[in-house]
């Protein structure tokens, strides 16, 4: 499938996205989903850059409000209501992200006295902190694209909301950041900490901060304590791991990295280097012989998740072929042969592509189980630069 192709399908997913989860259709009820509305906001940001059509930024622009206006507040069925921040109607739309946003689950989060059930937990609702970091990219893309600093700011309001409630001291006085909080950021929910969610979080607020260069006239908030923070976390961190989508994360963390030291909006290369590291590790342990596997053994978001990852690895190769002069050059030519050993695995995107294109046009069952999620992973693997841009 050539690159116009990729597109024109891209397009057609995400005008049935819009219409099933009532974006552009008010006879359906809105289905609001933080992760899956973050990709699909770069979505439409890509089809209007590639496009020039102005109904893909329309739908951006909408869907960035509708995720405010459901995410923002507490659920219909809570005992609260308002703004989850607790500001006025008026303030709140102000500062939409002041209180963090939703994760979208069906069920009401888990009561304060009610005990944990690991199972069910995964299907009630509460705050994550990598939704949240996905939010904060689609926001800052929204930003950069229309050149509107609010967006922006919405971003670096959010950025300082999670870091403040999602950081803990651990038992050795080590920072972390718990895994998921309550709607309102004020008991934690699972306790455990996420893998990845330091480095994300870093990655993400350096990349806002590097954006706000574009604003000079606007008095941004500043994300100094975050990113020195997040880096303490992340430093020694392993990163590797065996799951699909979260090697797509580290590869996807990489790219964007990659650009924002060409920018110099990142510093701490032995970090770039020990992501890049782990991915290539993770991406050899891993293999590719599961898309050999049938579809009852697969998930189309966690693949469609690698198959962004491994774009991601290509795009940042053929950032250091274009500026092989970063850092006097030896970056590039550290990175050479682990870009080329990545680039092995280019391949595996197209078939994962095709594989569930597939799925998507019978209609299966496997696509169908989580269908949102799905259509909006694989046109962000079909047409994925504004979600892999960090500048």
């Amino acid at each position: 499938m050539d690159r116009e192709e990729s597109l024109t399908l891209a397009a057609e997913i995400m005008l049935d996205f819009a219409a099933q989860t009532g974006l552009s259709r008010d006879d359906k009820p809105q289905r609001r989903y933080l992760w899956t509305d973050a990709f699909a906001v770069c979505n439409f940001l890509e089809l209007y850059h590639r496009k020039q059509e102005e109904k893909w930024l329309e739908l951006a622009l909408r869907l960035v409000d509708q995720v405010h206006q459901t995410l923002g507040r507490h659920r219909p069925d809570s005992a609260k209501s308002g703004w989850l921040s607790g500001l006025g109607e008026e303030e709140g739309k102000r500062h939409p992200t002041r209180g963090g946003l939703r994760i979208g689950k069906k069920m009401e989060e888990r009561a304060p006295d009610e005990p944990m059930d690991e199972r069910l937990e995964w299907e009630r609702d509460g705050q994550y902190y990598h939704y949240l970091t996905k939010w904060m990219r689609a926001l800052t893309r929204t930003s950069r694209v229309t050149g509107d600093a609010c967006y922006l700011r919405w971003g670096m309001e959010l950025a300082q909301t999670a870091h403040r409630a999602f950081r803990f001291s651990g038992p050795d006085g080590a920072l972390e950041l718990y895994w998921k909080m309550s709607n309102d950021l004020r008991r934690s929910l699972v306790p455990s900490v996420g893998q990845h969610d330091p480095l994300d979080g870093l990655v993400t607020c350096s990349e806002m901060v590097c954006a706000a260069r574009h604003f000079p006239d606007q008095n941004l908030p500043g994300l100094e304590r975050e990113i020195g923070e997040l880096t303490q976390m992340s430093r020694g961190r392993d990163f590797s791991t065996s799951d699909s989508l979260g090697i797509g994360g580290i590869l996807v963390d990489a790219c964007r990295t990659g650009q924002l030291i060409i920018d110099e909006g990142f510093q701490d290369l032995p970090l770039f280097q020990r992501m890049v590291h782990d991915a290539l590790l993770s991406l050899e342990d891993m293999g590719g012989g599961f898309v050999d596997q049938p579809a009852k053994y697969r998930l189309a978001f966690r693949e469609l998740g690698l198959a962004i990852g491994l774009k991601g690895a290509a795009r940042l190769s053929r950032l250091f072929e274009e500026y092989p002069d970063v850092h006097g050059g030896e970056l590039a030519e550290w990175l050479q042969p682990r870009l080329e050993a990545m680039l092995w695995f280019h391949k595996l995107s197209g078939r994962i592509e095709r594989f569930w294109i597939e799925e998507r046009r019978k209609g299966t069952e496997h696509w169908r189980s989580h269908g949102d999620i799905n259509m909006v992973m694989l046109a962000t693997s079909l047409a994925p630069e504004q979600f892999l841009r960090a500048v």
